[in-house]
């Protein structure tokens, strides 16, 4: 005599088999559409570079340079006239806020201790995604940035005070431009800064055409 009690049992079995291997397809597929999803755009070309200009105020004249051990393409700005503390720092191109906060540590440097101990990395910093796949970082500000994650900037717009946080021996701005993961040659205004290796130290002059419609 049977009771349909094996039967029923083996029904649950392959039923919860059932249900184990479809779970399993659509965590498989969703893991694949999630990596997918982070992989194609990396894989996508750069856009064109977008029309950078200085990360500071309308026709101001202010010295970009680099030396020996500061690596490739970083580009340290510095005033030619007037105080460098608390001077307006820029975005140099309209995008969206992704840092904004303190890289490494801050150390002691302000206007009133200016050889005070050094912080280590960036000190109070910005980056700025601007689509494309091109990015620009802003490091050792003096106080926190103005601008918070997520939000959207326009060129021109101020995001934080230059100063001497982090390991920075003196106030500049030190800043860089990114296409993907890569530093590259600095642009301003559609010219090449000059400044590609930290094998010497080499400066040059610019004039800010980061200016607000007419304004010059």
């Amino acid at each position: 005599m049977t009771t349909g009690r094996p039967t029923t049992a083996r029904s649950h079995r392959r039923a919860r088999s059932r249900s184990v291997r479809v779970l399993v397809a659509l965590v498989a597929a969703a893991a694949v559409l999630g990596i997918a999803l982070v992989v194609v755009p990396m894989l996508r070309p750069a856009g064109p570079r977008p029309l950078f200009q200085l990360p500071v105020a309308c026709g101001e004249t202010w010295q970009l340079g680099t030396y020996p051990g500061h690596d490739d393409y970083d580009v340290d700005l510095f005033p030619t006239e007037g105080e460098a503390w608390g001077r307006p720092v820029l975005a140099s191109y309209g995008g969206t806020v992704t840092e904004a906060g303190i890289n490494g540590s801050l150390g002691g440097r302000t206007p009133d201790n200016p050889e005070g101990p050094r912080g280590r990395g960036g000190g109070y910093w910005v980056k700025i995604d601007h689509g494309g796949k091109w990015e620009t970082q802003y490091l050792h500000m003096l106080e926190p940035p103005l601008v918070t994650v997520g939000q959207r900037v326009g060129q021109g717009d101020q995001i934080g005070l230059l100063g001497s946080t982090g390991n920075s021996g003196a106030p500049h701005l030190h800043y860089e431009q990114r296409r993907g993961w890569e530093k590259v040659e600095t642009h301003f205004d559609g010219e090449p800064s000059g400044i590609t290796t930290d094998e010497r130290e080499h400066t040059v002059k610019r004039t800010s055409g980061n200016c607000r419609p007419g304004v010059s």
